[in-house]
């Protein structure tokens, strides 16, 4: 059995939260030899995410996402290992003030960038890691999964900015 949790705990920006179902659904369906998960993807400000990054990964800082895997690895755990993994389970905490500062920066949209930042935290919870070691073959699969959601779905829709009463 399997099943997916999101929540936005952002005060400015919102995610379409069925849309964004889907995309995630999509994924986990590219991802060869899973057969159930359990996930939730929060989506957070810049103050949270920073929070968190120092709290669990020691760096100070906003960051872009944060992987939590609650399946441990084993002794002599690889990659390749977990990718082949039938289960998942964990979380993704998603930075959206950081992904509408990098959409400026790369020259996209905030939405393109939290699709990214989705597969990006999906690969690390299949075994994927940022190291100079794997950080081509991650790359790789990154871009091949979000040039699929770009053409399967209207991430333009993704986020939308929440007007604040003055």
């Amino acid at each position: 059995m399997s099943s997916l949790h999101l929540e936005n705990r952002h005060g400015r920006l919102r995610a379409n939260l069925p849309l964004l179902r889907r995309i995630v659904r999509a994924v986990l369906a590219q991802m060869p030899g899973l057969s159930a998960y359990e996930l939730g993807v929060r989506l957070v400000d810049a103050a949270e995410i920073t929070a968190a990054n120092l709290r669990f990964l020691g760096r100070a800082g906003p960051t872009d996402v944060i992987a939590f895997d609650y399946l441990a690895p084993r002794p002599g755990f690889r990659s390749a290992e977990n990718a082949v993994s039938a289960h998942l389970r964990g979380d993704l905490l998603i930075g959206l003030d950081a992904a509408q500062a990098n959409a400026k920066r790369f020259r996209t949209s905030c939405a393109a960038e939290l699709a990214r930042y989705i597969v990006h935290g999906l690969l690390h919870l299949r075994g994927y890691d940022d190291d100079a070691a794997s950080r081509r073959a991650m790359k790789r699969a990154e871009n091949r999964l979000v040039r699929r959601l770009a053409r399967r779905f209207p991430l333009r829709e993704l986020v939308l900015e929440r007007k604040l009463a003055p």
